[in-house]
């Protein structure tokens, strides 16, 4: 029997813009950048503010999207040695966030283990979200900092600054194909 949050019932959204936003934030990381670069901010925000307000949400959709493909393949990863993708990925992905009060607010950091817990256990981390009502203004920056984070732990593993961002790239095209 299908749960009502598995994701063959949730929207797929944007993904291709939110992996736009998550590798500009990789990258910027990655350059060595203590922040963001003002310009480069500025059209992130300049590109968010023209997407209106189906747009943001077709965004938030597909962050959720990347999330659910990201803890999909962590779980397939850490499966395969053995190990539980919840509880090796979970409490790092917590403790990060902690150790961002300015970007996250502490109660934001429930919802974004929840989601990853979901989309680890193979449900949408978007309906999931969705059983709770609609998205707040300070959950956006939490959501893109987990995507980010699962990018970057893959990235990681794979010791490949490019893996996360080319496995969202390779499942797009192969979505091209069918």
């Amino acid at each position: 029997m299908s749960s009502p949050l598995d994701p063959q019932h949730a929207p797929v959204g944007d993904v291709g813009a939110a992996l736009m936003i998550v590798d500009s934030r990789l990258k910027t990381v990655h350059d060595g950048r203590t922040g963001a670069d003002p310009e480069q901010q500025a059209l992130m925000e300049q590109f968010i503010a023209s997407l209106g307000p189906e747009g943001v949400d077709d965004v938030l959709d597909g962050t959720c999207t990347l999330i659910y493909i990201f803890m999909t393949w962590l779980r397939k990863a850490h499966e395969s040695q053995g190990k539980d993708v919840i509880e090796y990925v979970v409490p790092t992905l917590v403790g990060t966030l902690r150790m961002m009060p300015k970007s996250v607010p502490p109660e934001a950091i429930p919802t974004m283990a929840g989601l990853v817990v979901a989309a680890g256990i193979g449900l949408s981390p978007n309906l999931w979200r969705e059983q709770y009502g609609d998205w707040t203004k300070e959950e956006m920056t939490p959501l893109e900092a987990t995507a980010f984070l699962l990018a970057e732990h893959i990235n990681r593993i794979t010791e490949d600054p490019d893996s996360a961002t080319r496995l969202i790239t390779d499942a797009l095209s192969r979505t091209d194909e069918d």
